[in-house]
């Protein structure tokens, strides 16, 4: 779903809150969905995601974290260095349900590009909203849930 100023996705994971979390925070794993990168889960920190560059692009994307409430709510603003592209805001909400966990997803701040901005927000919506988190990250949480369950099965069988 968009709206003028922002892209907003809602999905629901049959993963605990924590696994979802360490996702969305833990370097390696949001390079492993997301893209590489240089993240920190502390307010303040600065970091850059890069994908390949492109069309007179970079391909880095500048970020900080400007809100973080583990394991509910990541937010970080998100400058793709871009001349056309707003700067915008990308916030992870995540809540406990019966089952796993469900991930609200909102990217805002494209109004302020004018029809560029508008652009570039449906371009990002096609990614969000289809590969990133429908694909990369399920199928991310579920190898994580895999290895855990492996580590505990090697782990029960040393104990014994």
């Amino acid at each position: 779903m968009t709206s003028r100023d922002a892209i907003i996705h809602d999905v629901t994971y049959a993963h605990p809150i924590e696994r979802v979390w360490g996702a969305l925070t833990d370097r390696e794993a949001l390079a492993a969905w997301l893209m590489p990168n240089d993240f920190a889960p502390r307010i303040g920190h600065r970091f850059t995601l890069t994908v390949e560059p492109g069309s007179g692009w970079s391909g880095t994307i500048a970020c900080e974290v400007v809100a973080l409430e583990p394991p509910r709510l990541l937010s970080y603003t998100w400058d793709s260095s871009h001349p056309d592209a707003p700067h915008t805001v990308v916030t992870f909400t995540l809540a406990a349900v019966p089952g796993g966990t469900h991930l609200h997803l909102k990217h805002c701040g494209f109004a302020a590009g004018g029809p560029m901005g508008l652009t570039i927000r449906d371009i990002l919506d096609s990614g969000w909203g289809s590969t990133l988190l429908h694909e990369n990250l399920p199928a991310y949480l579920d190898r994580s849930a895999r290895q855990a369950d492996e580590k505990e099965v090697i782990q029960a069988t040393q104990d014994q």
